[in-house]
């Protein structure tokens, strides 16, 4: 077996932390096809075949599994190691990677991460907005941002982002052709636009009010998976629709759309961002994490 250094080593975790090809070759900054003969070219010094790779998927072998699962730890702790160089830095530096629902990113990372970078040029921030839950260790995420009750209890967490609470809303035209609903219960027989996850799971839309709490199945004749869509269509007039109270605020000033059950959607503390506990933070986001606490975060 020819020697294998570790370049070779972090082109093989790239492709496995992604699996997927494109991907990895984003993170690498080289093209899928050269990394693909690069990881060709590894496999035949090795005498072994690391991925199963075929026009639709990419999957690690069960020697590619075991490489893996006893390679990752230590890149994790040479990755650790040049990072704590940082601290004899002045200003933090390196790249800061994020995954982040569509929400999460547009209403709460984007806007801290772009005054974080004002304060912090010599740091780089990619954010990869994905809608589905993922590991974000094994996908080579320095930490997310979701909603508090979607993440794994082993991860840390701090809130990012204001308060933030929902707004059931429809267009004035809509409300010409259907009575405005008093309660959650005044839902059921509208036509509002639901609301899939990715896992197959629909939302039920949640209320609170003096107590108490009730989630409604609502019906409709439009489903979507992808928040900027259902504002899209209610807009255009679909139906009814649950949505973050900051992806309509200027709709609602506009009078493009009504807000109606106000009472019954009351402030919570919104998005957190999360990291693994089992591993020390980079220097990169302990500095995220002290800039996310400070007032500057917020103005």
């Amino acid at each position: 077996m020819k020697r294998i250094d570790p370049a070779d080593l972090s082109i093989f975790i790239a492709i496995a932390n992604h699996l997927s090809f494109s991907r990895a070759a984003v993170e690498l900054g080289v093209t899928p096809s050269s990394l693909s003969h690069a990881l060709r070219a590894i496999e035949e010094r090795l005498g072994v075949r690391l991925v199963n790779r075929t026009t639709r998927s990419v999957a690690l072998t069960e020697a590619g599994q075991r490489l893996y699962a006893r390679v990752k730890p230590a890149f994790l702790d040479i990755n650790d190691a040049i990072d704590d160089l940082n601290r004899f830095r002045d200003t933090p530096s390196g790249t800061l990677r994020f995954n982040a629902s569509r929400a999460a990113a547009k209403i709460a990372l984007l806007p801290v991460a772009m005054r974080f970078l004002r304060q912090y040029p010599d740091v780089t921030v990619e954010v990869v907005v994905d809608n589905a839950m993922i590991d974000i260790v094994a996908s080579g995420f320095d930490a997310g941002v979701r909603l508090g009750e979607t993440i794994e209890a082993d991860m840390i967490t701090t809130a990012i982002g204001p308060r933030q609470r929902f707004a059931v809303v429809a267009t004035p035209d809509y409300f010409e052709r259907y009575p405005k609903p008093h309660t959650p219960e005044d839902l059921r027989g509208q036509p509002c636009i639901r609301y899939r996850f990715l896992s197959g799971v629909m939302y039920r839309w949640e209320f609170e009010r003096g107590g108490i709490e009730l989630d409604v199945d609502v019906a409709g004749s439009l489903t979507v998976s992808d928040q900027d869509i259902m504002v899209d269509a209610a807009l255009g007039g679909a139906g009814l629709a649950y949505l973050f109270e900051d992806q309509v605020r200027e709709h609602l000033a506009a009078g493009r759309l009504v807000r109606v059950l106000e009472e019954w959607c009351p402030f919570y503390p919104g998005f957190y961002l999360y990291y693994p506990s089992r591993r020390q933070a980079p220097a990169g986001l302990r500095a995220f994490l002290d800039f996310v606490r400070t007032p500057a975060a917020k103005t």
